[in-house]
């Protein structure tokens, strides 16, 4: 009875918890009694569920920190940084130093372990000798036992090495027929891991050419081929190839806001982004180029002066604007202001129209009446000069350093003028030309172009024309009707002939082989009637302007540079 009595006795601790327990049952009763409540039967069991939440919580928290630490000790500190001068010594006890499994160790970061240059060494060399020996990955046996007669079939002579021999094991046959078949199908060296050798005698003629770019002279250059954003082909030379023009359209120049009127003046500013074109609708307009939107910038009207022709100077300051009328303008590009040139004091010409600008932006040459060229300073905007030629006078053109100017008329001859002593020093007849309409100069070298109203157009070596030599370097008849408009570019490799009387009558010439290029004008693009043209000062876009008021724009590929 007693040893049942002690089974069934509760311990003391027992007691006092359930006495606890009691007395705070009953305090929470009294508390919610003295407040008026009811006691709440579910209390109990929501402490109960809290507590078992809490323990759970607890319990995968103590997974989490050893999923932690596993992955600390595989995969480096990914969760935590790693202390320096503290270890992980739980780690340690947890995982064996002897498994395969490794950490990173960040605080040696400076050097590696003389252990570890060792086996990296090691790996290295154990990798060469094996690309070096290239063991194949299965071998048969019964290849050493067997033997073939290579005498007897005839496909398999070619095999012997020498006249008498026949009968051979099967490895010399597996490895001879691997040295016929690499002899008949040579492999690509660039292919091959062992092989560090990619020169040829083709890339020792481009490297002597200048044909390789730069980086790509050594194997280490071409492994790294498709890690470099450069160009893989570099031209040899800046020469521009006869036959075929390579060119691209695009988006007009003056998409943004189309003429009204026919263009008759283009221009490319000396920065090549700036644009301007005029015409008969009195606007002048400037675009800034970049072969996409072509934004327009700016726009100025003139109220009754349809304008003939616009020019930068070649210092790029001012805008020269002429038209129909006894007065010119020039626009300051800075300040926008106008200022008006003329009636020119003396001079009753009724018409400004036609005029060229000279090199050193000092000289502006109006085409005047009875064969006069009126001079005009280009800060004064006052008369400074007058030159007399026979006949009526068509065209002018300055030389390279402004100090000449040849012009050309209705006489057929063409004038050499000293601007220094405002004299003629050469008067020489343009072969076949009854009336000159159209003159053009170089910017590099001594050529020059001279167009007639028949449309044929000559080009001159200057020297030997001042020297007495007529005839031409070459004459260009593609032009049926009169010349209007010629034009080199920067390089003089190029020269541009159009004439505005007929549709697409433009023709572009390579100047070094004194060839038309076949494949201009495009057959499938209306250049319509062309007025004005001119090239970028790098020579990388072209810009036309046709009566229909638009500016075409297109992408010569040769040069890389607008």
């Amino acid at each position: 009875m007693l040893s049942l009595i002690s089974q069934n006795a509760i311990p003391n601790e027992v007691k006092l918890n359930a006495n606890k327990d009691e007395t705070t049952c009953v305090e929470d009763g009294n508390k919610e009694f003295e407040n008026g409540q009811e006691p709440d039967l579910d209390a109990k069991q929501n402490r109960k569920r809290r507590r078992e939440r809490k323990k759970k919580d607890e319990v995968l928290e103590i997974e989490q920190e050893r999923m932690k630490t596993l992955e600390n000790v595989l995969f480096g500190s990914l969760y935590s940084p790693i202390e320096f001068g503290k270890d992980n010594e739980e780690t340690r006890d947890e995982f064996d130093s002897s498994s395969a499994l490794f950490f990173v160790d960040r605080s040696a970061n400076s050097m590696l372990s003389v252990y570890e240059e060792d086996a990296d060494l090691a790996k290295e060399t154990s990798d060469k000798e094996e690309i070096k020996q290239r063991k194949p990955v299965w071998v048969d046996e019964e290849e050493e036992k067997a033997s073939i007669n290579i005498a007897k079939v005839n496909k398999l002579r070619k095999l012997r090495k020498e006249k008498d021999e026949s009968v051979i094991s099967g490895s010399s046959y597996v490895s001879r027929l691997r040295a016929q078949h690499a002899k008949l199908n040579p492999g690509t060296d660039w292919a091959r891991p062992d092989v560090k050798d990619y020169s040829s005698d083709d890339e020792d003629v481009d490297k002597e050419r200048g044909a390789v770019a730069s980086g790509y002279e050594d194997a280490e250059g071409v492994d790294d081929i498709l890690k470099r954003n450069e160009d893989l082909v570099v031209k040899s030379s800046s020469k521009l190839l006869p036959g075929r023009l390579e060119y691209s359209r695009l988006a007009d120049a003056n998409i943004m806001e189309l003429s009204n009127g026919p263009i008759k003046s283009v221009q490319f500013h000396k920065n090549a982004q700036l644009l301007l074109a005029a015409g008969l609708d009195k606007t002048l307009r400037f675009f800034q180029i970049d072969g996409k939107k072509n934004a327009k910038i700016q726009s100025i009207f003139l109220d009754g002066y349809p304008i003939n022709k616009a020019s930068f100077l070649p210092d790029g300051s001012q805008v020269i604007i002429s038209g129909r009328r006894k007065f010119a303008y020039s626009l300051d590009l800075v300040t926008t202001k106008k200022n008006v040139i003329g009636p020119l004091s003396g001079r009753e010409e009724k018409s400004l129209e036609s005029f060229e600008v000279s090199p050193d932006s000092n000289t502006i040459a109006f085409l005047g009446n009875e064969g006069y060229i009126l001079l005009v300073s280009t800060k004064t905007k006052e008369l400074i000069g007058t030159l007399k030629m026979n006949g009526t006078v068509r065209s002018v053109a300055f030389t390279n350093d402004g100090q000449q100017l040849l012009s050309s008329g209705g006489d057929g001859h063409i004038y050499h003028w000293d601007l220094r002593t405002r004299t003629c020093f050469h008067k020489g007849v343009d072969d076949g030309c009854v009336s000159g309409t159209a003159l053009c100069t170089s910017p590099t070298g001594n050529l020059f172009a001279a167009g007639s109203v028949s449309g044929a157009v000559n080009i001159y070596n200057r020297e030997d024309f001042l020297g007495g030599k007529r005839k031409p370097l070459k004459t260009f008849q593609n032009l049926k009707t009169e010349v209007n408009f010629m034009k080199f570019i920067n390089d003089s490799q190029m020269l541009a002939i159009c004439s505005n009387m007929k549709k697409n009558s433009l023709k572009l010439i390579h100047v070094p082989s004194f060839n038309v290029f076949s494949n201009w004008p495009p057959l499938n693009q209306a250049l319509h009637h062309t007025n004005c043209l001119d090239f970028s000062p790098h020579g990388g876009f072209m810009a036309l302007g046709n009566a229909a008021g638009r500016v075409l724009l297109y992408k010569l590929h040769h040069y890389h540079n607008a």
